[in-house]
This record gives structure tokens, sequence and C-alpha cells, in this order.
């Protein structure tokens, strides 16, 4: 347990954030599965619709610093190469 009030302090505010974080990547883990998910069904314009919404949730995270920068290109990428492979 904490016994300065800076670390009690810290303790708070680690416990909220946390908590966001989890929030954050738990959306872009559900977003990446309705990717997958419309890339699986061969559904070209549901997984491109997807991907853009996907997108928008993994540059936000990563300009918080919640995923790294690299995670999200490589995970942006992959999506984006099967997207393509499923259209031509």
């Amino acid at each position: 347990m904490p016994n300065t009030a800076s670390a009690k302090k810290r303790m708070r505010q680690d416990v909220v954030r946390r908590s966001r974080n989890r929030s954050i990547k738990s959306s872009i883990r559900t977003q990446i599965r309705k990717v997958r998910e419309a890339i699986h069904a061969k559904d070209a314009e549901k997984s491109q619709a997807e991907f853009r919404t996907l997108v928008k949730k993994i540059d936000r995270a990563a300009a918080h610093n919640v995923i790294h920068r690299n995670t999200a290109a490589r995970t942006k990428s992959r999506l984006s190469h099967a997207i393509k492979a499923l259209k031509g």
C-alpha cells in the first residue's frame, strides 16, 4: 500500500487509466473481430466499412499510447492486405 500522499494519488490515477485502457483495447479487439468476420464472409463492402472504423480506433489508441504505434501499423497493414486480396 502507498505511504505518501503522492503515491496514493498515483494509485488512484492508475486505477482510472487501467480501466480506460482496458476498455479501449477491448473495443479494438471487438472491431478487429468484426473486420475478420466480414473478410471470412467475403463481404468486401462491409469489411471496408468496419476497417475504416477500426483504423480510427487504432490511431486514437496509438496516439494516446494505449497500444504501441508499430502494433497499430502492423494490425492495419495485415487487415488492409487481407481486404485487398478479397477484392482482387
